[in-house]
């Protein structure tokens, strides 16, 4: 046992390890207390001392295993402290990118409310987190699960049709097909479970109701063929024996799940060109493998060696063995299906049928190969062929008008660093797919250094965020490009991705700034500061010192944005009003006149707000007024049918009484 004593440990045999999870604050608090009595112990063995009252241990041996004991304790402490440190680092969001995405749904993990419990009450939470467990068809786990089941399928489809047809070989390993036999089937068995609880969508929610899940899968011819591939077919050994595996071609009919996970894998990879290729290497191989041994099976139907067509006879000690066997069915069937020849002429005519039908299989395949790598290649070169046909177009251009040496060359440049760079794909083509949420996402993502940099990003609306990093259009500058020239009419505010920029002279040599990544400028032009003396020219002149990816944002863009963010405007606006108070471009007078005239605006706007607001109020009350007097209407309607019913019932209620007294006058007159 171990005690603890002034955060100290004593030492003593290595505790059982624990087997339930902790929480968060008491992991912190053991790890804390086990780092500082693992580096006394640690110090300890450096010493060769013990920790107390330098009391001698019984034996060496059992020295030793204290010794190992420390360090094992020790690992596990600095384990338990990486991963929970990688875990904060990885659960720890980006507040910008928190910023814009809002908050997320927190999951409480089980461990986290803590508490004792009675043993009967967690297993009643278990039985209900089971019966309620239903497997979720977008998430991870259900992918590793189809992966798990694509094992046995393929095995099943590899190896049963080598093993019918090759006696040796399921003679050889007998126990060990047997083993991997009865695993594949719980693992099919379980599959089926799992099926069962595969939820779907319905009106974009997950369903969860294992009514709904049952007949969803009962209903549907996979269904059938899963039952059909687990039953116990193999019942029959007891009577034939154990050497016949052709009893379990059954199984084969769960190759669904295989061409499932294949599907979701070539939609995950960041590579689908070469697991196309795989993909379909992997289709050519088992069907040159299954015609191996069915060439093999039907040699050994006719007799060994009976003719040249055949196997040679087993008899000689060349082609007596199990590898030689399969490797010369396998050459066989890839010269027969990829129609090179060069193969013994059949002599019996099954042997005629079999060769043309594979002549028939093989020609079908030659002509997939070359389609699907064709397709393939051409797909990988599409971006690459794009590229080129638009340089050649601006080539063919320049020659026909004679465009000079200089910038030709210069063209050329450009268009090889955007190509170096992997700058040369249209974002805006490849994503006006998506909706604007993810556009929007995506873009943040990708350009989230630059973002952050930007100052009047920082404390910005999500959605004016949105809406800015929609309307960026990216564009790249070469070597000495002049981005503005002072007195330039402003169309466009730039903000830097990449690259550095001077803001020079008009001799273009004398440097005044220098703007680097994150940098934004040329909103002062289109802001239209009041009292600017420039009004909506450029101020100054900014160069490219070498290549610069920059991001461009009009001024009908800007403008539409801001006047639904009057806060960012005014950000910008004091920005802007500051940098011209610096250069003594402002002039004052003229802002306090504008300023005047803008409060006269103000309260313009501030009545045409009012009167839409009483327009709006006008409007409800006249729908309210409307409403009242409809349902009076009706209400008015419903009584004068009542009392028109009313009175019909009184007046035959009355005729009624008349005729019956004229009726009893009427009778003793007659009498």
């Amino acid at each position: 046992m171990m005690a603890r004593s002034n955060g100290l440990q004593l030492p003593g045999p290595c505790p059982p390890l624990p087997t339930r999870a902790r929480t968060d604050a008491q992991s912190t608090e053991l790890s804390t207390s086990r780092t500082h009595s693992t580096q006394d112990e640690t110090l300890e063995l450096h010493r060769g001392t013990p920790a107390y009252g330098g009391e001698q241990l019984a034996a060496p041996p059992f020295q030793g295993r204290q010794a190992l004991a420390r360090i094992v304790r020790l690992v596990m402490v600095l384990r338990d402290w990486a991963s929970k440190s990688l875990q904060e680092e990885q659960q720890r969001p980006d507040p910008f990118l928190e910023r814009f995405q809002g908050p997320e749904l927190q999951t409480v993990p089980a461990d986290a409310i803590s508490g004792p419990e009675d043993e009967e009450a967690e297993e009643k939470t278990k039985k209900k987190k089971w019966q309620s467990f239903v497997v979720d068809p977008a998430r991870d786990w259900y992918y590793r699960w189809l992966a798990v089941i694509a094992v046995p399928v393929l095995y099943n489809w590899c190896l049963l049709v080598a093993r019918a047809c090759f006696s040796d070989l399921q003679k050889t390993y007998v126990v060990l097909w047997l083993v991997l036999d009865y695993i594949s089937d719980c693992i099919y068995i379980g599959d089926i479970v799992i099926r069962l609880r595969t939820g779907f969508l319905e009106q974009g929610l997950l369903v969860k109701d294992l009514k709904k899940l049952r007949d969803n899968y009962i209903y549907t011819l996979q269904f059938k063929l899963d039952v059909l591939s687990i039953l116990p077919t193999d019942l029959a050994y007891f009577a034939v024996g154990l050497h016949h595996p052709e009893l379990r071609f059954n199984r084969l009919l769960h190759f669904s799940r295989m061409f499932e996970f294949f599907d979701r894998t070539e939609t995950r990879t960041s590579y689908p060109n070469i697991f196309r290729i795989s993909n379909l290497v992997l289709y050519i191989l088992v069907i040159i493998h299954w015609n191996a041994c069915i060439y093999y099976a039907i040699s050994k139907a006719i007799g060994f060696g009976e003719d040249s067509w055949v196997y040679p006879n087993v008899t000689d000690p060349e082609y007596g063995y199990l590898t030689r066997e399969y490797v010369y069915c396998l050459y066989w069937s890839t010269l027969t299906l990829t129609t090179i020849g060069e193969t013994p002429p059949p002599v019996r005519d099954e042997e005629y049928l079999f060769v043309i039908f594979d002549f028939l299989i093989g020609v079908l395949i030659f002509a997939t190969i070359v389609g699907n790598v064709g397709s393939m290649i051409s797909n990988m070169n599409a971006t690459r062929a794009e590229f080129q046909a638009k340089i050649d177009a601006i080539k063919h251009y320049m020659q026909f008008r004679k465009v000079s040496k200089d910038m030709e060359t210069k063209v050329i440049k450009w268009f090889d660093y955007l190509w170096t760079n992997k700058k040369a794909v249209d974002e805006r083509e490849v994503l006006k797919s998506l909706p604007d949420k993810l556009r929007a996402e995506i873009a943040i993502n990708v350009h989230l250094e630059t973002l952050k940099k930007v100052r009047i990003f920082q404390d910005c609306e999500a959605g004016l965020l949105v809406e800015l990093v929609l309307k960026l259009r990216p564009q790249v500058f070469s070597p000495g490009d002049y981005i503005c020239r002072k007195g330039d009419i402003g169309k466009e505010m730039y903000i830097i991705k990449e690259g550095k920029l001077a803001v020079v002279a008009d001799d273009g040599t004398t440097q005044y700034a220098l703007l680097t990544a994150g940098g934004c400028f040329g909103e002062i032009s289109i802001l239209n500061i009041k009292g600017s003396k420039m009004g909506n020219r450029r101020t100054a002149n900014i160069r490219s010192l070498g290549y610069s990816d920059l991001f461009c944002l009009s001024k009908e863009d800007l403008m539409e944005v801001v006047t639904e963010y009057p806060d960012a405007k005014k950000v910008l606006e004091e920005r802007g009003r500051e940098i011209l108070i610096k250069e003594g471009l402002l002039d004052e007078s003229a802002e306090e006149e504008s300023m005047e005239g803008k409060s006269v605006e103000e309260k313009l706007d501030r009545l045409t707000l009012n009167l839409d607001t009483l327009h709006t109020r006008l409007g409800r009350l006249l729908t309210e007024y409307s409403d009242a007097q409809m349902k009076l209407k009706q209400r008015i309607t419903v009584l004068e049918s009542q009392m028109r019913q009313q009175d019909l019932e009184d007046f035959f209620s009355d005729s009624s009484d008349s005729l019956s007294e004229v009726g009893g006058e009427a009778t003793p007159a007659g009498l």
